[in-house]
């Protein structure tokens, strides 16, 4: 019998309820004084927009054929709202722009310069959330972001987020480095509106700020158990909503400063642990590609006016190494107007930030990207204006 998504809803968050209310009263009892959280019943609001130029070129699909050059103006706005009720408790919300249909991008094309279609034009809730945190402990419930430590959005997009339960402890390691532990049972989003299957997950995260070197370094387990009788789990790309994944991925990134600038390392790896066998077509002849990494240089910063960022990032992410659903929607074009296909790629990219000041800054990337196992290839250049209020 097919699941009603009332019902799905339902026992999502009536399970997330339970690991909640569970931390809640950890929260509750440990001692809060040394957080600030905001004083008791204020009510904050935050926003972001986002304009930018992008252009794609020389591009082929799977089969050889070549894409059209494309070229658009496109426009991102986010509001949000917190009202912090205690020390411990606050209750956030957070409504986007972008297709209903699109989990992974909040942006809307205003110009296509090509004479395309400019796509839908929504504006949604991607955030409702009741969270609590004091020193050592903190938790949500409802619907928020990715709640696991990353360096970029190859295992999962910023923008994807998910329904269900999270939470963590971080304690003292050594004299000058912190270990977290982070948890959640979460369901991810079919479109803006919808959520198939479950994500359970735990990460390890140890991190070390002494000078000159910071390091972090993290591992984690990210298991999604899909179900195929779900109608929404058959909206996904290559059946991704039909098949397990069980992914490990561990991360190291080192920070310290070279000529008076911050410079950051990081490198990624990915393996998705599930086989599969010839009932499922895509992921069978996909068999061999379950694993990806990441590397990626970056110098500067772009968070002062006149500062200014330098990077660069190569990966190769096979096509069973993540949930494709889930993943970046920067690097390319390919798949539909509801859902970037994020793996089978390999490539590059090239970025420069420049600061305009306290809440602006200016965002530059090329990315030269090509699919693994096909002739689909592209080339993509974004200009981003970022201003937070």
């Amino acid at each position: 019998m097919v699941r009603s998504r009332s019902a799905k809803t339902i026992r999502v968050l009536s399970t997330s309820a339970i690991l909640f209310s569970s931390l809640l009263a950890l929260c509750a009892t440990a001692p809060a004084a040394a957080v600030e959280l905001g004083a008791n019943g204020e009510v904050t609001l935050t926003g972001d927009f986002r304009f930018r130029l992008e252009q794609d070129w020389d591009s082929r699909r799977a089969d050889g054929a070549p894409r059209d050059d494309r070229g658009r103006a496109r426009v991102r706005l986010r509001l949000g709202l917190g009202w912090q009720i205690s020390d411990v408790l606050n209750v956030g919300f957070r409504a986007r722009s972008g297709s209903e249909t699109n989990h992974q991008s909040p942006h809307l094309t205003i110009v296509d310069f090509d004479g395309n279609d400019t796509g839908d034009a929504d504006f949604n809730p991607d955030k409702w959330f009741l969270q609590a945190k004091n020193e050592h402990l903190w938790g949500w419930v409802g619907r928020n972001g990715f709640p696991f430590w990353k360096q970029n959005e190859f295992l999962w997009d910023d923008d994807a987020t998910l329904a269900g339960a999270a939470g963590g402890w971080t304690g003292a390691a050594g004299e000058h480095g912190n270990l977290s532990l982070n948890f959640g049972y979460l369901s991810p989003p079919v479109g803006m509106k919808s959520f198939t299957g479950s994500l359970a997950a735990g990460q390890l995260v140890y991190q070390n700020d002494r000078s000159p070197l910071g390091l972090t370094l993290a591992a984690g387990l990210y298991a999604i158990d899909a179900d195929p009788g779900d109608p929404d789990a058959a909206v996904l790309a290559n059946g991704n909503g039909l098949r397990d994944y069980s992914i490990v991925m561990v991360s190291a990134q080192a920070r310290r400063t070279a000529g008076g600038r911050p410079l950051v390392l990081g490198l990624d790896y990915l393996d998705n642990g599930k086989s599969y066998g010839q009932d499922d077509p895509y992921a069978f002849a996909n068999r061999t590609e379950t694993d990806g990494y990441a590397a990626s240089i970056a110098w500067g910063s772009s968070s002062g006016r006149g500062d200014w960022l330098l990077g660069y990032r190569y990966a190769k992410i096979g096509a069973l190494a993540i949930n494709g659903s889930y993943g970046q929607d920067d690097w390319v074009r390919w798949g539909s107007s509801a859902e970037t296909e994020t793996s089978d790629l390999k490539g590059h990219e090239l970025r420069f930030g420049f600061g305009l000041g306290a809440t602006g800054s200016l965002l530059a990337r090329l990315y030269l990207v090509e699919a693994i196992t096909s002739v689909q290839d592209g080339k993509r250049f974004r200009l981003d204006y970022n201003l937070t209020f």
